[in-house]
């Protein structure tokens, strides 16, 4: 399980794999307050990415963000070509 040490190499690569199959990919955000640390996990269960901060906080709730509009606009893409 890799774990990314900058936040643009995380970035582009989980940005890359939900794009790949966006039925797949999970996000999960762990938060622990004792340490005061946030762990980001992407996976498809083939690839897991992992990012681990204690600062850059605002940049990974802006990323989720836009993970899951990709991952929807996507998704509602597949499901209206499927009905056609």
């Amino acid at each position: 399980m890799p774990q990314y040490q900058t936040w643009e190499e995380f970035s582009r690569a989980a940005e890359k794999l939900c794009l790949t199959d966006p039925m797949k990919a999970r996000v999960v955000l762990k938060y622990r307050h004792s340490d005061g640390s946030l762990c980001i996990k992407v996976t498809d269960d083939l690839v897991c990415l992992v990012y681990r901060t204690d600062q850059d906080v605002k940049k990974i709730e802006k990323f989720h963000s836009q993970l899951m509009r990709l991952m929807v606009a996507k998704e509602s893409r597949s499901v209206a070509m499927e009905t056609d």
